[in-house]
């Protein structure tokens, strides 16, 4: 099983995210588009639901984490069937991207390109990869901004830092944490070592200045 962090970003950098809709939206979507089913056969799937019968989902992908930003999103996946991650990959953006559009009555590109799939082929990456997904939200606290930076103290407060997260609804933190978010998308197994009280290894993290992260965000 192959660990790749998928990541994209609105065109010329606008925000894809413009209230809860959105956000709900795009979490929706991630549940729905993860189906080898072609994206017309949802609209058929109520005629497969009976007394004796229901519609059985062959996802393409596990995701193991996920953050929605006000301009990108960052996904922790592995493919469940050949080609997985870029059908849905493709899936998840056309069809946001299609509502977007619809939505705020404009046409054209959403999203900036293909999105980034980047192998997380090194251990100390895997061990970090989860952490650097659910801190991204600490970008719109006011005095945490530089949590990806080495030097002791970024984050002033790590408690701060965690309650804001407590209350970021958008990504898998909360279920990570045992707080019941958006379950159904989410596949814990992989990083079984953060469940259980994942809030205080977080806490650990981001007081410990030898283990903060040490890369930036490629849509940095």
């Amino acid at each position: 099983m192959k660990l790749y962090h998928a990541l994209n970003r609105g065109v010329d950098k606008r925000k894809i995210f413009l209230d809860s809709q959105d956000y709900a939206r795009f979490v929706h979507n991630l549940y729905e588009f993860n189906d080898t089913a072609p994206a017309q056969a949802y609209s058929r799937r109520d005629s497969y639901v009976g007394p004796t019968r229901s519609y059985i989902r062959e996802r393409l992908v596990e995701i193991h984490g996920w953050v929605l930003m006000q301009n990108h999103y960052h996904i922790l996946l592995s493919e469940l069937v050949e080609n997985g991650i870029p059908r849905f990959l493709m899936k998840v953006n056309v069809g946001y991207a299609k509502y977007f559009n619809e939505r705020y009555e404009r046409s054209g590109t959403l999203f900036q390109g293909r999105t980034k799939k980047i192998l997380v082929d090194n251990n100390a990456h895997f061990l970090y990869m989860l952490h650097y997904v659910h801190l991204n939200p600490l970008d719109y606290l006011t005095g945490a901004e530089k949590w990806r930076e080495r030097d002791e103290g970024a984050v002033k407060d790590a408690k701060k830092a965690l309650e804001y997260l407590n209350g970021y609804r958008w990504s898998s933190y909360l279920d990570y944490c045992g707080k019941k978010n958006f379950p159904s998308i989410l596949t814990k197994d992989l990083f079984e070592d953060a469940q259980g009280e994942y809030q205080k290894t977080l806490e650990e993290h981001l007081g410990d200045s030898e283990i903060v992260l040490s890369f930036n965000s490629p849509l940095e």
